[in-house]
């Protein structure tokens, strides 16, 4: 049974979850020349996102806001990072959308250990952002062999995994600022 506390908890993890997964990351360029060049970098805010939330609520509160921004971008609005609908259970970033899972779970025993510090955090963040992109590639590996399409596995790999990994880790430096305040709430409570 939930409380109102909690559901206010999931529709604000909700809320920050769709609203991210549409920014994308720019560093803009200006040292290239003297014009205002943005770069667009192959991400989004969704997993520094989730990392915030994670240990900000308990994971079953991140579980259920991710389980239902999963159906709505399934079933009701394409608020994926690349649209959404029943379709892209059959693109390969569907398999880093489930990656979130163990990511939460990982991060999740931050909040379970009560050691929320700089190292830990990158330690924990290191290895969830790992685990994320293996089920991603698990995901692509068996859409290859159902759909007998081998020459694609490297490409996808490359692409959704290698491409964005690096900008992933480094995603998580910024977060750091972001420990001693989650701390400090997380021992006000």
């Amino acid at each position: 049974m939930l409380n109102f506390y909690k559901l206010i908890e999931i529709l604000v993890s909700l809320q920050s979850l769709v609203i991210t997964t549409m920014l994308p990351v720019y560093i803009p360029l200006q040292f290239i020349s003297k014009s205002h060049n943005n770069h667009e970098i192959p991400i989004t805010w969704q997993i520094p996102t989730v990392v915030v939330l994670t240990l900000i609520f308990e994971k079953k509160v991140v579980y259920r806001a991710f389980s239902i921004f999963l159906i709505l971008g399934l079933f009701i609005a394409p608020v994926f990072h690349q649209g959404g609908s029943i379709g892209y259970l059959i693109t390969p970033n569907f398999g880093y959308l489930l990656g979130l899972y163990p990511l939460i779970k990982i991060i999740d025993n931050l909040n379970t250990r009560n050691k929320i510090n700089v190292g830990n955090f990158l330690k924990n963040g290191f290895i969830a952002i790992g685990f994320m992109h293996l089920t991603g590639i698990l995901y692509n590996f068996i859409q290859i062999i159902f759909h007998s399409q081998f020459n694609l596995f490297l490409y996808n790999l490359g692409k959704y995994s290698l491409g964005k990994i690096g900008y992933h880790f480094l995603m998580l430096f910024p977060l750091l600022l972001l420990i001693k305040p989650i701390g400090r709430l997380k021992r006000s409570k």
